[in-house]
């Protein structure tokens, strides 16, 4: 019952949280296969559908359009932040068409050859673009009453070609393009340039149908974008409460809660809307209180009365005889942009008929809410009202409604099924599944439905029905390289099918591991894979291209958004001149972005798109005989792990519910690091819980984790939180610590004699099976010198009282904003573990930045970070914001340096730095923590954020580092424990694996007394790949021969 209850109702992500299309505009029905192209808003560019490189999108404002029957669209492809052509369909007129072209890309555009004949009819003149100087082309043909004209780049001539003769076809043509890109098939960031290319009303439907469609971080990154673009230029028809909540509702749909928190409460603060955007914000909140299972709530907020009730505004117009800007902008609003608001059929909504729509979408949160708390009569009442009113509107002939009849019917099947109406329920999931499919195909929408309708078949015992449907969403979430986002408790089932006949069929294991890839993956996962891209290629011109091309997309978004921000100041109109700088610098910067990638473009390697899923025999190839590889996947309430050797692969459910595993977890790190509210306290280890993960986790396969000396573990879930070393692999040496703990005599930090899960074997923690493999086959850094330590800020305030346990973190004390109290600086890191580290590695080139000399401004300013092989951070690390209010921004402490300093090297300073590192070791507090998602953004960066390793390890993968030695609690300074750790690694035997070296010096904590606690070693974990040596023999060599040839090792100290 638990996972029946998991499949029908929690979260909402894809069921109720699918319905926001329903308060937004009703976007058009989805278009049938053979729908003229000239009259579609967009269209995918190449073969794969939606996952296509590039995209046709309509510009209906295109100044080359004079008559109603001209048509002009928009090439944009992936990466690139400005379009990389156009396409035109204009009727013969008064004037010439081509002249008409010509004088639109005069200011930016030279053709000095005459056109030439050209295949098939059409003719091409080669131009060139001003600035800076790129090839660019132009061909057109002519039939009937209609010039086509293309026109771009030359480096995207197949996609240029291909539009063209799909706009002359007027049908799409499935063929493959090729174009350069940067990221690894990241549709979030791909989702904003679209956002910002399309028209504004086109874009904002098709945020409505992204979000309508399941592709929910998708339809955020447009209605963030929108956000932005219309605080820049006002030429979106929205207020700005309907795009806080949406970009809000799609955070609450991605799991993401505080950031939808921090949205829906902005938009509270905000002035009351219309009467519409009212209703919309109401069933928003009440969808993200659902998703949060908080069902009391939703009902409470769902019977709130609204600030406003008319539509569209006008109770100010009745009131003031003012036009309010949303009033004005829809009188004012094009014909195109009234039909991105209500054109269904070719009909328009009224204000009062999407008031009634949002009124039986209330009707249906309100009994999908009613059937959560057991009052299921009421909620068959609610849900039947739901779809008469919503039907009453235009006899259902809007899309919108459609909608919300495939999600009564769902609540309805879930109703049945409770009372055991069976073939009611069973008819009423197909009935569901009939309407999204011819509506919505090929979307997450429709595997949802799939999905739903196969955990009912697999409930009432008929697997081979399906297995089918489950096995077509994975593939198309494959074939779509998205993640599903909403699906994963409607996934359980299928898991658990797979699980049960799991039995070394290798066919089995892999559409089971298939499986756990398709769920989201964190921010890091990408980095660490665009940064294996990067890496592969070497150092050539393409690779430094590569590497401008993603620093400038970062720059790109910073630049909006600070423009964007600037917009939004109540004293804009006196920043005139800021602005404009803003403006100004936003357009070089995009500019600038695209002809990289235009450039990028002429080196094959980067035309190749790497796939985000790799296959079971794949990650076996790539194992060596004494690995293993571990990978954990949370499905709501459920656990899975995926576990493959060499030899061996096999999946399972883990006997542990994910809230269980919350609280184990919980108490493991409270027994370890928890801080009371003065200073961090550690008292008698949690075995007994870490016993039973450890057997939760790992007990089908004991005996091959015991036998491998390398242990790759992908963690998710609440054990993102907590490194897997700590688990206990033997319960009775558990019960004898515990034993002598509780004893009077006893000590409860002498834990010599517990068998740890990783007491003989190093652990590495992965963050995607495709990127760990990708990462493993990166080249050595290529730096001449050894090593780069930093450290020992220079204090501003000296503390009076006595000093607690010594800790790298914060104090705990913070101000009353989101700044950090200078306190944070009174406490500097000593030196001495970067001394020691520098004497261990003498004669192989090394450098120390400590004192004032330590600051984020000297820092930044280096121009040599990339010639060292191992940077080494001995500092405090701030993770956790100083009040819970505040954002996660990940950050070290340094000592203030120069005119703009701020004494903290930021998670955004981080990215932007250039290193070539073979490890970035972070010795101090709790460096696997989060960046929430505003910190994410502020960098530049369009995806992830809000979960572990998101933060200061995804910034240094970023920068280039191949992999990251973090802590997941305070770095304890007692017994030197912290120093005696990382010099540990710089002990070891030139070619040492990184994780082998990390190994015994944890071994040596262990088996003494003073530090044999969880807490001084297990702290550190490996982000990256272990088995790669911290010093290679080959550079040790090389780096002694150098220092014997008079290169001294240095050291950087401030005066």
């Amino acid at each position: 019952m638990r996972n029946r209850l998991a499949s029908f109702g929690i979260r909402l992500a894809t069921g109720v949280a699918a319905l926001a299309v329903v308060c937004g505009p009703s976007v058009g029905h989805a278009v049938a296969a053979e729908e003229s192209l000239l009259l579609r808003d967009s269209f995918p560019l190449g073969s794969g559908g939606s996952k296509a490189l590039c995209q046709v999108q309509s510009r209906t404002t295109d100044q080359a359009n004079r008559s109603p029957l001209d048509r002009t669209w928009a090439i944009v492809c992936r990466d690139s932040a400005l379009p990389v052509g156009y396409v035109f369909a204009l009727r013969h007129g008064q004037d010439d068409e081509l002249a008409r072209l010509a004088d639109r890309r005069r200011q930016k555009v030279t053709c000095l050859d005459a056109s030439r004949a050209s295949v098939a009819g059409r003719m091409r003149t080669d131009c060139r673009w001003k600035d800076p100087d790129l090839a660019y082309e132009v061909v057109s043909v002519a039939r009937g009453n209609t010039t086509f004209v293309v026109e771009g780049f030359s480096a995207y001539h197949g996609a240029l070609d291909l539009a063209l003769r799909s706009i002359y076809a007027d049908r799409i043509l499935d063929e493959p393009i090729e174009i350069a890109t940067t990221s690894i098939n990241d549709t979030e960031a791909y989702a904003r340039i679209q956002a910002l290319t399309l028209d504004p009303a086109t874009a904002l439907a098709e945020g409505y149908r992204r979000n309508n469609s399941g592709d929910y971080a998708e339809a955020a990154a447009y209605f963030e974008t929108l956000d932005q673009r219309q605080a820049s230029t006002g030429d979106v028809p929205i207020d700005r409460v309907e795009f806080l909540v949406n970009a809000g509702l799609q955070r609450s749909n991605l799991g993401q809660f505080a950031e939808a928190d921090r949205l829906f409460s902005e938009a509270a603060a905000m002035p009351a809307g219309s009467g519409v955007v009212e209703r919309l914000r109401c069933n928003y909140e009440a969808i993200h209180l659902l998703n949060q299972e908080r069902y009391a709530q939703a009902l409470d907020r769902l019977g709130q009365p609204l600030r406003k009730t008319s539509a569209m505004g006008a109770d100010s117009l009745r009131a003031t005889m003012e036009l309010t800007p949303s009033v004005s902008r829809r009188i004012n609003a094009s014909d195109l942009t009234a039909n991105a608001m209500g054109l269904v059929d070719d009909l328009r909504l009224t204000d009062d008929e999407r008031a009634t729509i949002l009124d039986a979408q209330s009707l249906q949160l309100r009994g999908t809410a009613l059937r959560l708390v057991g009052r299921k009569v009421e909620a068959r009442a609610a849900l039947e009202q739901a779809q008469a009113r919503a039907l009453a509107v235009r006899n259902g002939r809007v899309v919108s409604i459609v909608r919300m009849r495939a999600q009564v019917l769902n609540e309805l099947a879930t109703i049945a099924e409770d009372e055991g109406r069976i073939s009611d329920a069973e008819a009423l999931l197909r009935s569901a599944l009939e309407i999204v499919s011819v509506q919505y195909p090929e979307t997450r929408s429709m595997a949802a439905a799939q999905a739903r309708l196969a955990a009912y078949l697999m409930r009432h015992g008929r697997p081979a029905e399906a297995e089918p449907l489950y096995r077509q969403v994975v593939a198309r979430s494959v074939e779509r390289e998205n993640g599903l986002s909403g699906l994963s408790r409607q996934m359980s089932p299928y898991f658990d099918l797979l699980a049960a006949r799991m039995s070394g069929d290798a066919a089995t294991s892999d559409a089971f591991f298939q499986a756990s890839q398709v769920l989201v993956r964190p921010g890091v996962a990408e980095t660490q894979a665009v940064l294996s891209r990067e890496l592969s290629g070497g150092s050539d011109e393409a690779a430094r291209l590569f590497r401008q091309s993603n620093s400038l997309t970062r720059a790109v978004e910073r630049a909006r958004m600070t423009y964007a921000a600037l917009q939004r100041l109540d004293d804009a109109s006196a920043r005139s001149d800021e602005i404009a700088d803003a403006a100004k610098r936003v357009n070089e910067l995009e500019a600038q972005e695209q002809a990289t990638v235009i450039e990028l473009a002429n080196y094959a390697r980067y035309r190749v798109v790497t796939q985000r899923v790799i296959g079971q025999k794949e990650l076996q190839e790539g194992l060596a005989p004494n690995e293993a590889y571990a990978k954990m996947a949370v499905l709501g309430p459920d656990v899975f792990v995926f576990f493959a050797n060499k030899d061996k692969a096999v999946g399972y459910r883990a006997p542990i519910t994910s809230a269980e595993l919350d609280a184990s977890v919980k108490a493991i790190r409270d027994s370890i690091s928890r801080f009371d509210g003065k200073q961090y306290v550690t008292g008698t280890f949690a075995a007994k819980e870490a016993v039973a993960v450890y057997k939760a986790l790992f007990g089908p396969v004991a005996s091959d984790l015991q036998a491998a000396r390398h242990l790759i573990f992908e963690p998710d879930g609440a054990m993102l939180k907590l490194p897997v070393n700590v688990l206990i692999a033997d319960e009775g040496s558990a019960q004898d610590y515990l034993q002598q703990a509780e004893s009077p005599a006893g000590d409860p930090f002498d834990l010599r004699a517990v068998q740890w899960l990783a007491k003989d074997k190093l652990v590495s923690t992965a963050v995607s099976a495709r990127s760990f493999m990708d990462a493993r086959k990166q080249p050595a850094s290529k730096a001449h010198e050894a090593y780069l330590g930093m450290g020992r800020n220079a204090a501003v305030v000296q503390l009076s009282g006595q000093v607690g346990p010594r800790v790298r973190g914060s104090d705990g004390a913070a101000g009353n904003d989101c700044d950090w109290p200078l306190t944070t600086w009174s406490r500097p890191i000593s030196e001495a573990e970067l001394l020691k580290a520098r004497m261990l590695l003498s004669g192989q080139g090394t450098d120390l930045m400590v004192g004032p000399a330590f600051s984020d401004t000297a820092i930044k300013s280096r121009g040599d970070l990339d010639n060292f092989r191992i940077l080494h951070f001995a500092t405090h690390g701030l993770v956790t914001p100083p009040q819970p209010s505040c954002a996660a921004r990940p950050a070290l402490v340094t000592s203030f340096g120069a005119q703009g300093s701020d004494g903290l090297l930021s998670f955004a300073e981080i990215f932007d730095l250039k290193l070539d590192a073979d490890m970035v070791i972070l010795s101090a507090c709790d460096t696997a923590g989060e960046a929430d998602v505003i910190a994410t953004r502020e960098t530049g960066l369009a995806t992830g954020g809000g979960s572990a390793l998101e933060g200061l390890v995804r910034a240094f993968i970023g920068a280039g580092s191949r992999s990251v030695l973090a802590s997941h609690w305070p770095a304890p300074d007692d017994f030197d424990a912290t120093a005696r750790l990382i010099n540990g690694l710089f002990a070891a035997a030139p070619g040492t694996p990184s994780g082998e070296a990390l190994l015994k010096a944890q071994q040596g904590l262990m088996s003494d007394v003073d530090t044999s606690h969880p807490y001084y070693w297990a702290g550190f974990a490996v982000i990256g790949d272990g088995a790669r040596p911290l010093v290679s023999q080959g550079a040790r060599m090389a780096a002694s021969l150098k220092g014997k040839a008079g290169a001294p090792s240095m050291i950087t100290e401030g005066i």
